[in-house]
């Protein structure tokens, strides 16, 4: 399959639940519009992030922090183990031609930093407002930034 492009998702484990359902529709959206999606195949936004692209037959990649499958969450279609920790965040962002964060602590944090070092397009949706990071209002803010942005 073609994919219009590679996203990579930020985002915490422990959101609110409005976070997660917008999070949901980002990716049925995404997956809808045919990209290939990234994420730190864990639990909140990475769990909902893949939860919206596998209920629209997307396809989600999941750079996890260990070397064990059950870190995994439920609707990640590829998992990849890396035994790396937090320093995997990197590999999201080298991985990536454009990044979402939402909401998310330091690990986000983190993984925004890597993004802007790489000059990767990345926008932000209810997250760090730092210099480079577009901002999004609401999900339709979301979805036309990617489309400007790409």
């Amino acid at each position: 399959m073609n994919y219009k492009a590679r996203i990579a998702v930020f985002g915490g484990r422990e959101i609110s639940d409005d976070i997660y359902q917008d999070t949901v529709k980002i990716g049925e959206k995404l997956a809808q519009e045919g990209y290939l999606i990234y994420c730190g195949g864990g639990e909140g936004v990475m769990e909902a992030i893949c939860k919206g692209v596998k209920q629209e037959s997307g396809v989600s990649i999941g750079i996890l922090k260990g070397s064990d499958l059950s870190e995994a969450n439920q609707y990640l279609s590829i998992p990849i183990l890396t035994n790396m920790g937090i320093t995997r965040n990197s590999l999201l962002a080298m991985n990536a031609d454009l990044a979402i964060a939402i909401s998310g602590k330091y690990g986000t944090l983190s993984e925004i930093g890597y993004a802007l070092q790489l000059k990767i397009p990345l926008i932000g949706y209810k997250t760090w407002d730092i210099a480079g990071v577009k901002q999004a209002d609401s999900l339709d803010e979301v979805y036309s930034l990617v489309d400007e942005l790409l």
